[in-house]
């Protein structure tokens, strides 16, 4: 049996200096997106391509919806083992290529993950849980290209 989600989100152009997209140069590259009840996400381009470099791109976006995706389905994942999770940072680091035509893609995906668990005999379970998490993950699901990650794990308790 499937289960259906649904989400909304309202994106709204605010980069319109007067003359719309009269030329290249004549709008920014601004919008807001907001989502019921939070609050409202600045984004922009990335500075590349004429983006406000204080506002998030979409590229950004992508990555840290990969990350904390695959972090939660990783927490969620050793709670149910028993393994328990003191601290997870991740930097994660993607590769976008952009083609001679104008189109761009994304080539990769690779999560620098640090893990710190209780405890050292859980230490390869945690590691391999990593594999599990990538496979869950809906949105690496939902991708065309490779998301990998390299793991670091260390424990608190002998």
């Amino acid at each position: 049996m499937q289960k259906r989600h649904q989400y909304q989100s309202e994106l709204t152009w605010t980069g319109n200096k007067g003359n719309g997209t009269l030329n290249y140069q004549a709008y920014e590259r601004s919008y807001v997106i907001n989502f019921a009840g939070k609050p409202i996400l600045e984004g922009s381009s990335d500075p590349a391509f004429r983006g406000d470099p204080s506002k998030y791109n979409p590229e950004e976006m992508l990555m840290a919806s990969l990350s904390s995706c695959h972090m939660l389905w990783y927490l969620h994942l050793c709670s149910v083992a028993g393994i328990v999770v003191e601290e997870y940072e991740d930097e994660a680091k993607g590769v976008m290529v952009e083609l001679a035509d104008g189109r761009g893609k994304f080539e990769e995906v690779t999560l620098h993950i640090s893990v710190v668990i209780q405890q050292q005999h859980n230490m390869q379970k945690a590691e391999q849980l990593h594999e599990e998490a990538n496979n869950m993950c809906f949105i690496a699901n939902s991708c065309n290209f490779p998301v990998k990650h390299q793991v670091e794990i260390n424990a608190i308790h002998g």
